[in-house]
């Protein structure tokens, strides 16, 4: 539908989880809202493909034990899941050498074990100390800001294998490598979803469980839910403050609203352009929150070789290109899929490469995995998210050093009439589908105070 000349209440530019949950929640509270979503889709950083026969996610796409608010939508929406793929060996490429293991711990040296364990310690130990919501109230907040995470690890862990284990944690959960992203945003982010194992583990961990219809059906059934308030390929351009109210212009024309929710991550929402402009601080975090670099590569097989050979499909790689490795064969069995995660460094430049030489790298790195069968795949689907023209990277912005200290206080702060959601913005499950589902929550009730104090006026 167009939406140009529409006057409502309250107007939120991004259809992803974050921008449906806060429009549900206004129109729950009895606003009249417009979504402006830049895409032909919703579900922002989810979207489901028909691959090999089946739906598969190219975006994010778990569910995990404490995602409470998820787990709460998805039920009423009627969406199912069923359990990731884990039972058998593990496979461990460490800076070349292969070997394999069936526990959570990796086959390791006893010291290199002893070492890992301290490190997590460690972590826990200083995670509990910065808090999610308010990391700037921690201590010894300017200290750690200062640091990166590398910076800080790299005190206490000596040994090769282990800052190598816990590099492919990072550059999987974050897209980001150590050296890159700010100690004090990422022991935030850690208590955010509970420490670095709950995040990076299946069972039990944030990758437990899958959607059947893909992790985009959330969006979608809730975006049919909420019917002709959700305009598509309608990308921003402008947002004007004035006369106590919005004006937000789009490719379907002008929205005018009392309040404005901009469910985009910073680095995006720092492209539209703002009158008056926005404050310095928002403006700097805009500049200095990039995008992780994620590609996710999906490879079909007619049958799941792995798994008749004892193999979970699980694979963690210190050499890359893929860090890791997961059995993603879909719901029913009937299409076997392997699913690699090419994320950070490796990430940057892979779409420059050409498509055979990536086909290549992916096979040969799974024929030494799995054996020579890994080499007949079916089908092979690549989705690198830096080229999103609206994500531009993914699964979430970081902060590096010195940011939280110079503009972090500005990531939920409203300006005016405008105010912030988006997954970067929870202050639980940052980064993940949870966060955006709060995100997007805290974002509406802000402003169903707001327009209750104005009609008070108050």
């Amino acid at each position: 539908m167009s939406s140009s000349d529409v006057d409502v209440d309250v107007v939120v530019v991004g259809g992803g989880l974050s921008g449906l949950c806060a429009a549900r929640r206004l129109m729950d509270a009895g606003a009249s809202v417009r979504v402006l979503e830049a895409r032909d889709r919703v579900g922002g950083r989810t979207w489901s493909k028909e691959i090999g026969g089946a739906t598969f996610d190219v975006g994010g796409q778990w569910i995990g034990p404490g995602q409470h608010r998820l787990a709460a939508l998805t039920s009423e929406l009627g969406i199912t899941t069923f359990p990731t793929f884990d039972e058998g060996k593990k496979v461990l490429d460490l800076d070349g050498s292969i070997s394999e293991y069936r526990s959570q711990i990796p086959n390791i040296s006893i010291p290199a074990l002893l070492q890992m364990q301290a490190a997590l310690t460690l972590l826990d130990r200083q995670q509990k100390l910065v808090s999610a919501r308010n990391p700037l109230g921690a201590a010894n907040a300017d200290e750690l800001d200062k640091a990166t995470l590398d910076s800080f690890r790299r005190k206490f862990v000596k040994l090769k294998s282990v800052n190598g284990l816990l590099d492919v944690a990072v550059r999987v959960i974050f897209g980001a490598e150590a050296g890159e992203i700010g100690l004090l945003y990422f022991l935030a982010y850690l208590n955010a979803g509970g420490g670095l194992l709950k995040l990076a583990e299946i069972r039990g961990g944030a990758q437990q469980d899958r959607f059947v219809e893909g992790a985009q059906s959330v969006s979608k059934r809730l975006a049919a839910k909420l019917g002709d308030a959700v305009v598509l390929s309608a990308p921003v351009s402008h947002v004007r403050q004035r006369d106590g109210g919005v004006s937000v212009v789009s490719a379907k024309g002008t929205v005018r609203a009392r309040r404005c929710i901009v469910a985009v991550p910073p680095a995006l929402a720092g492209r539209i352009e703002y009158e008056p402009m926005l404050p310095g601080r928002r403006d700097q975090l805009t500049q200095r929150m990039p995008m992780g670099n994620t590609v996710k590569v999906l490879c079909t097989y007619k049958e799941a070789f792995w798994r008749q050979r004892g193999y979970s499909g699980e694979v963690v790689s210190t050499t890359g290109p893929m860090s890791v490795v997961f059995d993603n064969t879909s719901h029913d069995g009937k299409v076997p899929m392997l699913l690699g995660f090419v994320v950070a460094k490796h990430a940057r430049g892979w779409s420059e490469l050409p498509a055979e030489r990536r086909r290549a790298l992916v096979s040969d790195s799974l024929v030494r995995y799995f054996g020579k069968d890994a080499a007949d795949i079916d089908e092979l689907v690549e989705q690198d998210w830096s080229t999103e023209a609206y994500s531009r990277g993914c699964p979430v912005g970081v902060l590096g050093p010195g940011s939280y200290n110079a503009c972090g206080d500005a990531l939920r702060e409203p300006v005016g009439a405008i105010h912030w959601a988006g997954t970067e913005t929870a202050t639980e499950w940052t980064g993940y589908l949870e966060g955006a589902i709060q995100a997007g929550e805290r974002a509406a009730d802000e402003v169903v105070a707001a327009l209750g104090s104005a009609r008070r006026g108050t």
